[in-house]
């Protein structure tokens, strides 16, 4: 995976909104996400997913993330998490790079954002692949479920998606 796997679309602005922890818990239990597996995060932000992927779930991570400050940020958790070793940061967009073969990939994007990974997604996952959306929908496929978390009084949604099964 690097600069070469180019998905040839310029940089998107998403606005930084942290997920609560216990959604991503919920979405990555939701996805099943198992020791070994490879966890993919674009637009990774704090870092908080990719760590509880690593640290909780025994997964190896990749996260992108193009804001040096939540790059930094993310570096910074990484380290204290004491999950160097199983996880890869990318500092630039995740549209300069290519989608690995990951076995879950973990979205908080906005619709529009989704709609424009998803032909990379339909490219470069397997099979059995699972995709966790948290609030925003990737409109073209079928969710296998959806699953709702109150958080302090907010409703999130999980949009869950299997590989072969929801496109």
């Amino acid at each position: 995976m690097g600069r070469r796997g180019s998905l040839g679309v310029a940089a998107l602005s998403v606005p930084f909104v942290p997920t609560p922890v216990q959604v991503i818990r919920r979405a990555l239990e939701v996805a099943g996400l198992g020791e070994g597996e490879l966890y993919y995060e674009p637009g990774c932000g704090d870092g908080r997913g990719v760590v509880m992927a690593a640290a909780e779930f025994g997964a190896r991570a990749v996260g992108v993330e193009i804001r040096r400050d939540l790059f930094e940020a993310a570096v910074r958790r990484v380290v204290e998490a004491g999950v160097e070793d199983r996880v890869l940061l990318l500092h630039g967009s995740f549209m300069e790079f290519g989608v690995p073969k990951a076995d879950v990939v973990f979205l908080y994007l906005l619709s529009s954002v989704n709609e424009k990974l998803r032909p990379a997604f339909e490219e470069s996952l397997s099979e059995g692949a699972r995709v966790v959306s948290h609030d925003f929908a990737v409109e073209a496929w079928k969710p296998v479920r959806i699953v709702l978390v109150e958080e302090h009084g907010r409703i999130h949604r999980i949009y869950y998606y299997v590989a072969g099964e929801s496109w």
